[in-house]
């Protein structure tokens, strides 16, 4: 550790911000991202059908919350967010966008929604399940 780093370490008061006290939590004024749902279902679909879902969360920690990215574990699910901070006690917006094209039968999707929060990242999901192609049974 440098001097600075040691001097920190030392006193926790001293150019740390993030540390308040004697306090034992890494961060005590860390963002928190509380989802009010962290799973949606949109049940049956018909294929071809493009579904949205907005989940909702809320800013519970004690400095403004940042998105810095979200991702999709596949390309057909696109993730949109709150592109500006949240501050404590407000709420953002995770919009999850299916694209059920080429897909069949049960489908689980998560987003990696990576923020200022501790821990970085935050899995929300959605799932559906593409019924057959009414066409491709005749």
């Amino acid at each position: 550790m440098n001097a600075a780093a040691n001097e920190a370490a030392a006193n926790p008061t001293i150019d740390n911000p993030n540390v308040m006290g004697e306090t034992e939590a890494p961060n005590p004024n860390a963002p928190v991202m509380a989802f009010a749902e962290s799973e949606f279902d949109f049940g049956d679909i018909k294929p071809g059908d493009v579904v949205k879902h907005t989940f909702e969360f809320t800013n519970t920690g004690k400095s403004p919350l940042i998105i810095e990215n979200a991702t999709a574990s596949c390309g057909c699910t696109t993730p949109d967010w709150t592109k500006e901070p949240v501050a404590p006690g407000a709420k953002g917006k995770m919009e999850v966008q299916f694209d059920s094209h080429g897909k069949t039968g049960m489908q689980n999707k998560q987003v990696a929604v990576r923020a200022n929060t501790q821990p970085s990242i935050t899995n929300i999901s959605i799932k559906a399940n593409v019924l057959p192609d009414a066409a491709a049974t005749m």
